[in-house]
C-alpha cells in the first residue's frame, strides 16, 4: 500500500497571524514527504467562516517549493466556479514549476451555500463542469490557437501558456460514489477518488465497478488509479481516542450543516452519512496502532492500494505515529 494526505488547512479571519494555519500545513506536508507519504491532496471551499482553503493551487505552490517528490493533488477544484482558461494556465504553471507533480482533481460541487455565494444555479453544475473540463483539456493539448463558443464560456483565438509538463496533461482525478458517477469517471479516463465515510464492503463494490468500467473501455486497470480517503488517528490510550473522536464528530457536524439548505434541499455524498448517531464516524480508523492496521488491511483486502490520510487537521504527531507504527507493517 501507499499513503498520501487528504484534507485542508485553516487561516482564520481576525487571528493574530492569519497565515499561520497555512504555514503549518506546508510544514505538515514537508514532514509527510520525509516520512514516506506519496502525496498531499487539498480541498477547495468558500464562505465557510472557518478559514478553509479557497485558493488551492496557490497553497500547493508553497508546498511544491518546499518539497521534491510529493505529488500535489486537488481534491477537488470545483470547475463550475472557475474560468476554465485561467484555471488551465494556473494549474499548468504549478505542474511546470513542480517538475510535473500535479494531480488535477476536479468536481462539480455540492455545497449549496457556495453556489449561492457565487450566484450560480446549482442545477447548472453538471453542464458547467462538462464544458469547463472540455475547455481545460483542449487548452492543455492544443498545439494551435483555438476558439470556444459554449453555453457558459466564450474564448476567441487563444493559446494557453505554459503547457503542462506532464503529457498529454496532468492526471485527472474525480470523486464519485454512485454507480453512474463511477462509470462516468471511467468514461472520462480519470482516476477515482473515494470518500472517507464508506465502509470497506462498499469500497470493494465501488473499486470492482470502476475496474470493470475501465477494462470495458480497453484500458488496463491499475490499483493506483483509485485513492480512498480515510479518517485516521493513531491513539496511544483510550482518553486520546475519545478526545479525537469527539473532535471528528464536531468537524463532521459542521460539514453536514454547511452541506444542507432548508429551502432547497440537495443530495450530496456528505448527507448520505448524516442519518444516525455516529454514522459519519463509523468508518474512521481511530485507535491503537494495531486497530488502525487491521482497518487498513480490511481496505487492502477490498482492493484499495492507495489511501489518503485525513488525520485531524495538521497533526504532525499523528503523522509520525502512523509512519512509525503502521506504515512499516503495510
Amino acid at each position: 500500500m501507499r499513503f498520501g494526505l487528504f484534507g485542508s488547512a485553516q487561516a482564520r479571519r481576525g487571528s493574530a497571524d492569519p497565515a499561520q494555519g497555512f504555514h503549518d500545513y506546508v510544514d505538515y506536508a514537508v514532514e509527510a514527504e520525509a516520512l514516506g507519504f506519496a502525496s498531499a491532496f487539498l480541498v477547495e471551499h468558500h464562505f465557510t467562516g472557518i478559514g478553509q482553503v479557497s485558493a488551492t493551487l496557490g497553497l500547493l505552490a508553497w508546498v511544491a517549493a518546499r518539497t521534491t517528490r510529493l505529488r500535489l493533488g486537488t481534491a477537488v477544484i470545483v470547475l463550475p466556479w472557475h474560468n476554465p482558461v485561467l484555471l488551465a494556465e494556473e494549474a499548468a504553471t504549478l505542474d511546470v514549476m513542480s517538475g510535473g507533480r500535479l494531480d488535477f482533481g476536479v468536481g462539480k460541487g455540492y455545497r449549496r451555500n457556495e453556489f449561492d455565494g457565487f450566484a450560480i444555479d446549482i442545477a447548472e453544475a453538471e453542464a458547467r463542469f462538462s464544458e469547463a473540463l472540455g475547455v481545460i483539456l483542449k487548452a492543455w493539448t492544443a498545439e494551435e490557437r483555438f476558439s470556444h463558443h459554449g453555453r457558459f464560456w466564450r474564448f476567441d483565438d487563444v493559446l494557453v501558456e505554459p503547457a503542462p509538463l506532464q503529457k498529454p496533461h496532468p492526471p485527472l482525478w474525480m470523486a464519485a460514489g454512485s454507480a453512474a458517477s463511477i462509470r462516468e469517471v471511467a468514461a472520462r479516463g480519470a482516476n477515482l477518488l473515494l470518500d472517507q465515510f464508506a465502509p470497506a464492503a462498499v469500497i470493494a463494490e465501488r473499486i470492482a465497478l470502476f475496474r470493470g468500467a475501465v477494462e470495458a473501455r480497453g484500458r488496463a486497470f491499475d490499483p493506483a488509479m483509485v485513492a480512498v480517503a480515510r479518517n485516521i488517528f493513531v491513539a496511544y490510550d483510550a482518553a486520546e481516542q475519545t478526545a479525537a473522536l469527539e473532535r471528528l464528530r464536531r468537524q463532521h457536524g459542521h460539514m453536514i450543516a454547511l452541506s444542507q439548505h432548508a429551502a432547497r434541499p440537495v443530495t450530496s455524498h456528505i448527507l448520505g452519512y448524516a442519518g444516525g448517531e455516529g454514522a459519519s464516524e463509523a468508518a474512521a480508523l481511530y485507535g491503537p496502532p494495531e486497530a488502525v492496521t487491521r482497518g487498513l488491511v480490511g481496505l487492502r483486502d477490498a482492493g484499495a492500494a492507495y489511501v489518503l490520510l485525513n488525520g485531524g487537521g495538521t497533526s504532525r504527531e499523528n503523522l509520525r505515529r502512523f509512519a512509525r507504527d503502521v506504515m512499516p507493517v503495510l
